[in-house]
């Protein structure tokens, strides 16, 4: 493990902003949408996984985004990610990528895993909409995270990683939101895998950033960032990649092409009651603090994009 920068917030949670209350409402708007009104969505259920690929590219291009859809077929079915462009200006061959995936399990409506995640990407694109970030940024919503493509040629991310690395692409930073709107202030509520319970929290109030020990740099620039601007708890940990839940999103796909990437998550298994079940529903979400970590996370993105004007 290495040492983070700053210090996590212990203070009492303030209200929320005006911004922070327009990223709540939204993020609840789009979470019922994937996981009310969709529903499960994955290989099972193509239905519902294309009605959620048809709302993200809808919910991008309403941000006047241009969607390009990454293809590919398996089984006779066609996925899809879903990519969105800023580009830069002087570091324009610098790439920033953002990126969570919307498939879900089966038997599970998946407003945690991943719709927290999705909906994030979605808020965010929102908010650098019609900016000028030096480097380039990327939004992107991937398919086919969850078994049984995870770790396979199938895997959404891994397709879009690959494709980076055959186009030469300077993937400078990638950050995989997954799972990320429930927090308890009940001790007891969070476990990690060992031997990490000694040096970190047993209250799952906290947002997670994780890496493997390659991205470690990256991995203390943002939580960094996200301590300087966010009034909200945060932990860190670079760790080996086979530490169990290290290398479990869209991240692991962008390590294997030698990429810097990191998670930021709610720890999914290791804290939420709820994963991976049919209770993974909308009212299990904590959007005030599901939104205090997104307006954290843009400005983390800023910095990261160097962002030169909004």
């Amino acid at each position: 493990m290495i040492q983070m920068p700053g210090e996590s917030y212990s203070g009492e949670m303030l209200p929320l902003t005006a911004q922070e209350i327009a990223i709540r409402d939204a993020l609840r708007r789009d979470i019922e949408q994937l996981a009310g009104q969709i529903g499960e969505r994955n290989c099972w259920r193509y239905q519902q996984l294309t009605a959620a690929a048809n709302f993200l590219e809808a919910s991008f291009a309403d941000s006047g985004y241009h969607v390009h859809r990454q293809s590919f077929d398996i089984d006779g079915q066609t996925f899809h990610n879903l990519e969105v462009e800023i580009a830069g200006t002087d570091k324009v061959d610098e790439i920033v990528i953002i990126g969570g995936h919307y498939d879900s399990v089966p038997n599970c409506a998946g407003a945690n895993d991943n719709g927290t995640g999705t909906a994030a990407v979605l808020a965010l694109a929102r908010a650098f909409a019609g900016t000028k970030p030096s480097r380039t940024l990327r939004f992107v919503a991937f398919v086919n995270e969850e078994a049984p493509f995870f770790g396979t040629p199938t895997m959404g991310s891994l397709r879009y990683a690959q494709r980076c690395h055959k186009r030469h692409e300077k993937v400078v930073a990638m950050l995989s939101l997954e799972t990320i709107g429930y927090y308890s202030d009940e001790i007891g509520s969070q476990k990690y895998p060992l031997p990490l319970a000694a040096s970190y929290p047993l209250t799952g109030n906290f947002i997670g950033f994780v890496s493997n020990s390659e991205s470690a740099q990256l991995l203390q620039q943002v939580i960094g960032a996200f301590r300087t601007h966010a009034k909200f708890p945060s932990e860190g940990a670079a760790l080996p990649a086979d530490v169990p839940g290290v290398g479990w999103s869209d991240q692991w796909a962008f390590w294997q092409q030698g990429y810097q990437a990191i998670m930021v998550t709610d720890t999914a298994p290791f804290r939420y009651p709820h994963y991976h079940t049919p209770e993974d529903t909308p009212d299990k979400i904590d959007f005030d603090s599901t939104a205090r970590v997104v307006a954290g996370l843009e400005k983390v993105i800023a910095g990261l994009a160097e962002l030169l004007e909004k």
